[in-house]
């Protein structure tokens, strides 16, 4: 179930200005704070995204990096066994190989 946040719109209560409230998707807003019935509104709240740090993390999560090196010459810098070190352009030989990363 999700956390919501909301604030009071007037003065807080001893709740505070911002509470959290765990609510199901279905459940409608709240209109009322549940422990001094003064009105409050949702706000968005603050996410934590985890994203990978380093290349080799990049790689182990199926990820590829390029990185350009020169006009039309990319490093893969998470190449795996088998792939090119260098993707050129025109080159379809040195386009990294994603059947080694994809399953059905």
């Amino acid at each position: 179930m999700p956390i919501y946040e909301y604030e009071h719109v007037d003065a807080p209560c001893p709740l505070g200005r911002v509470f959290e409230l765990r609510q199901t998707l279905t459940e409608e807003a709240l209109r009322r704070c549940p422990g001094c019935s003064a009105p409050v509104k949702k706000v968005i709240s603050r996410t934590n995204v985890n994203t990978p740090k380093t290349n080799s993390d990049l790689r182990d999560l199926g990820f590829t990096k390029l990185v350009r090196r020169d006009n039309g010459v990319y490093e893969n810098v998470t190449a795996r066994n088998g792939d090119s070190r260098y993707m050129v352009g025109g080159k379809p030989e040195t386009v990294p190989n994603i059947k080694k990363t994809l399953s059905d």
